[in-house]
């Protein structure tokens, strides 16, 4: 019997400690609940009791994961897209300290981000795009070390892009296009050495390309640069040569000038160039015809000598669409 009795209280302290290990720290469940209560009718249908990675026979919250730490459940991702969401950023969400992806995407958020964004240091996913976010990008974005995709395209953010988005050295994809952005790209961004796609398209910066490839090193795995709908002047540079893995230039609709020079022919897997739309003089170098990846070349409204042909077929780029590759 004393064996028996022994057993059950072992087994009974077992039952106790994983129902401990199966609690949600309160820290993200008081923030859920926040931002719940901030969101309104159309998220509050689908997240139901009061622990957000579920309790009993509750699944947890629709777009909420979890997982375990310790003796704890934390929340790790928070994915809340496309259900017009309407209002300011619930700055609740910056207490969820484990995250590693939030997905607010296509959505109606507005003002700014708060800048306890910065406090997220396990974030490697920040997916903002297609929201109605206004103001200045603030500089705790930097903060966020582990970040691998930035995407805060088609909102209304203004001012610099700011500097310390060179502080992220695991940053893969950056998405910054179709805000209202003005002054110049920093050239700091070049330092990023795992920075695969960068487009800053549709805002109103100005510079050269001199400006932001001061030297031979910089963007080293940098394989899409849109730059596209801006105000850039100046000329291409000789030093768009040293961008060994670029693959797409897209240049169209700015304010460039002076000669193409020959100097792109040396970009070893170039495949789609856009010129379009400029103020570019003479010729197209002769090697930019036979470059071996080159498909397509636009060179439409410029100043180029009478009888200067495009390249390819002008079909629409087809491009996969690496927002969704995560």
């Amino acid at each position: 019997m004393e064996r028996l009795s022994g057993l059950a209280i072992i087994c009974c302290f077992l039952l106790v400690m994983g129902v401990v290990r199966c609690k949600t720290v309160k820290r993200d469940v008081k923030a859920l609940n926040e931002i719940k209560a901030s969101l309104g009718w159309r998220v509050v249908y689908a997240w139901v009791g009061d622990d957000p990675c579920g309790d009993g026979d509750l699944p947890p919250w629709s777009g909420v994961t979890c997982s375990q730490q310790g003796d704890y459940r934390v929340v790790t991702e928070l994915e809340v897209y496309a259900v017009s969401i309407v209002g300011p950023f619930p700055t609740a969400v910056t207490n969820l300290l484990d995250l590693t992806r939030l997905d607010l995407h296509n959505n109606k958020l507005t003002g700014p981000i708060p800048p306890q964004i910065g406090r997220l240091k396990h974030l490697r996913i920040l997916n903002l795009r297609w929201n109605k976010l206004q103001d200045t990008l603030p500089a705790e974005i930097g903060e966020l070390k582990k970040l691998t995709h930035l995407y805060l395209s088609f909102n209304s953010f203004k001012g610099e892009i700011p500097v310390e988005l060179a502080n992220l050295p695991n940053l893969r994809y950056l998405y910054l296009h179709e805000n209202r952005f003005t002054g110049k790209i920093p050239p700091e961004l070049g330092n990023l050495k795992n920075l695969r796609h960068l487009d800053v398209s549709n805002n109103h910066l100005t510079g050269t390309l001199r400006d932001l490839i001061r030297n031979g090193d910089c963007f080293p795995a940098l394989r899409n640069l849109y730059l596209n709908n801006n105000l850039l002047g100046g000329g291409l540079p000789d030093q768009l040569a040293n961008l060994s893995n670029l693959e797409i230039l897209y240049l169209s609709y700015n304010r460039m000038s002076g000669a193409v020079t020959p100097k792109l022919v040396e970009i070893p897997r170039l495949t789609y160039l856009y010129l379009d739309h400029n103020s570019f003089i003479g010729r197209i170098p002769d090697g930019l015809y036979k470059h071996p990846f080159l498909k397509e070349m636009y060179i439409e409204g410029n100043n180029f000598k009478p009888g200067t042909k495009a390249k390819g077929t002008h079909k629409v780029l087809d491009v996969i669409d690496t927002e969704f590759l995560f």
